[in-house]
């Protein structure tokens, strides 16, 4: 690991222990914070994050916005219960094209909240802990130097304290530390938990799918510097894993938002186009069958570029 990185991380790693709400709200001062939560057929968990958040730091969070991405189930109405102000991802900015995938609303959720700092949340969490949002907040409210802050944690699996986030081991990690180096203290470069600055975050553009995560921690890092990005121990993450099949797929956006990366900043002169469709297997009556899939992904620009209409009206309580 390069020098600079060791440094970097006796320097802008924290616990979330090191953050109490009572000293954040203090802290706060006229700063407004808006918690999103990006949520798909997570009726199980939202409510339970969303009463969370609004109990405990009502004083620190100005606002908690969930935005339903195409649910098949009432999450938006269990959200609303909960409290929660929610939007229809395809309800918002309705006069462009809309996308699917998480970063799209990540992406419109900037359109349709107010706070200064923005805090994502994935809304598939169990045992919510309100302390996966203050740590997020800590360095945000007390050093105006930081612009990006990522949680990390241990991710249990299969029953055991650790195993979590295998497209993390198996993929962004070795494309982080092949080429981005100064990046590679980064303990989970594909959170899904982070917060930011609304001026740093509108000047960068959101991947729409599943490598959005690796495209904001590559374009912030080379928009402010590296010493402007922290992380976070927020303990341990529990929530639900997906197939082997559908972290191939995840997997595979990553790829393909590293690529973007990589020749967008110069790194490499694409001799071709990489292909868009994944051949995965499952095993069916007469053998192998394959199964293809669409993994590409799209692009929305900085938000800061974008003429953004007066949000309509949301369900929930604001």
């Amino acid at each position: 690991m390069p020098a600079e990185v060791r440094a970097w991380m006796r320097r802008r790693t924290s616990r979330a222990a090191d953050w109490p709400a009572r000293a954040l709200a203090e802290a706060k001062g006229d700063t407004t914070v808006s918690v999103v939560l990006p949520a798909r057929d997570e009726r199980e968990t939202v409510g339970d994050i969303v009463r969370v958040i609004r109990g405990e730091l009502a004083a620190l969070v100005d606002e908690v916005v969930v935005i339903d991405s195409r649910s098949t189930d009432d999450t938006a109405a269990v959200a609303a219960r909960a409290g929660a102000r929610v939007h229809a991802q395809d309800d918002i900015l309705p006069h462009l094209e809309p996308l699917g995938g998480k970063g799209e609303a990540l992406w419109k959720s900037l359109a349709v909240t107010e706070g200064d700092i923005l805090a994502f949340v994935d809304a598939d969490i169990r045992n919510f802990r309100s302390e996966l949002v203050t740590g997020l907040l800590g360095p945000l409210l007390s050093d105006p130097g930081v612009v990006y802050v990522k949680g990390c944690y241990d991710r249990p699996l299969g029953g055991a304290p650790t195993g979590g986030g295998r497209v993390t081991e198996l993929v962004a990690r070795p494309l982080i530390n092949l080429h981005w180096p100064h990046l590679s203290g980064f303990v989970q470069p594909l959170a899904g938990e982070y917060a930011g600055r609304r001026a740093a975050l509108e000047r960068v553009p959101f991947i729409t799918g599943y490598g959005v995560e690796l495209g904001l921690l590559v374009d912030l890092a080379e928009l402010a510097g590296l010493d402007a990005l922290a992380q976070v121990d927020l303990g341990v993450r529990e929530h639900s894993h997906q197939s082997t099949e559908a972290l191939g797929a995840m997997a595979a956006q990553i790829m393909l938002a590293a690529w973007s990366r990589l020749e967008r900043q110069g790194k490499i002169q694409a001799a071709h186009r990489p292909g868009s469709r994944l051949t995965q297997f499952r095993r069916g009556e007469h053998g192998h069958e394959a199964v293809v899939q669409d993994v590409s992904i799209a692009e929305r620009p900085p938000m800061s570029t974008v003429r953004t209409p007066r949000p309509g009206r949301a369900t929930g309580r604001p």
